[in-house]
């Protein structure tokens, strides 16, 4: 499966923010968008799963015009963790999952037995089960980061969209939350595309990476490929390079002196 963008246009009302894009995601990989803040990221990620309206080009899944697609359709094609979600405040974990599978169901259906295997799957894939009756409301910034990943996870979508997900999580978070990733797609065969500002994390558990700078695709490519002395400094006004450590298969990153 594959989402392809072709010539895009993408802003908000007046002003745009992507003048012309071309992009295609693999559901095969783990792909991050990268750039600075207000490069365009974000407005890219919109635009693919139809948070947001483009103005000029196309996006098509699977040779099918995103516009014409179905919601609930789209939902099985595509599931989309954005930047801010709310819950009513009597929810427990197990109920907002459990609206995960609305796509599959008519307007007047419960969760059948197979729903109920699914929600217990999303839950057990992101490490959430021990948490499923307890209220939303009292779940902590991790927990409550892996309970929508689960909920989205319910709608047992074939890529999935993440904008910004470790955004105000500690690094024992972030990193869990990187090998819950790495873990979807090596295991159950799910596309992953976020948006992430840490490029380390972006080095570390990327097969494709795209760069975004004022609107345009700058590079894309591998990690290796694409983060680059020259990329760092193109691109964020930055020095940096990359260094090989013994024991590591990816190279870390290091900025000069502050």
């Amino acid at each position: 499966m594959e989402v392809r963008g072709s010539k895009l246009k993408i802003g908000y009302e007046s002003r745009i923010v992507v003048p012309e894009l071309d992009i295609c995601i693999n559901k095969k990989h783990i792909t991050t968008i990268i750039g600075p803040n207000g490069s365009g990221k974000s407005t890219v990620l919109k635009a693919l799963t139809r948070l947001l309206k483009y103005s000029g080009g196309a996006v098509h899944i699977n040779g099918k015009d995103l516009q014409t697609l179905p919601a609930g359709i789209l939902a099985q094609y595509v599931g989309v963790l954005p930047q801010r979600h709310s819950a009513p405040p009597d929810f427990t974990v197990r109920d907002l999952v459990g609206y995960g599978r609305t796509p599959y169901q008519k307007w007047y259906q419960q969760n059948s037995p197979e729903d109920e295997a699914v929600v217990e799957w999303a839950l057990r894939m992101t490490g959430a089960w021990e948490l499923r009756d307890k209220s939303v409301m009292a779940c902590s910034g991790g927990e409550s980061q892996r309970v929508w990943i689960a909920v989205v996870l319910a709608q047992k979508p074939e890529i999935l969209f993440l904008d910004e997900p470790t955004t105000y999580l500690d690094i024992s978070y972030q990193l869990e939350l990187m090998r819950l990733v790495k873990k979807l797609n090596r295991e159950s065969s799910i596309g992953v595309v976020m948006v992430l500002h840490d490029l380390s994390q972006a080095m570390e558990v990327s097969d494709r990476i795209i760069v975004i700078k004022d609107g345009m695709k700058y590079a894309e490519g591998t990690p290796e490929e694409v983060i680059t002395a020259k990329m760092l400094e193109d691109v964020y006004q930055v020095k940096g390079r990359l260094v090989h450590l013994a024991g590591r298969k990816k190279p870390v990153l290091v900025f000069d002196e502050i």
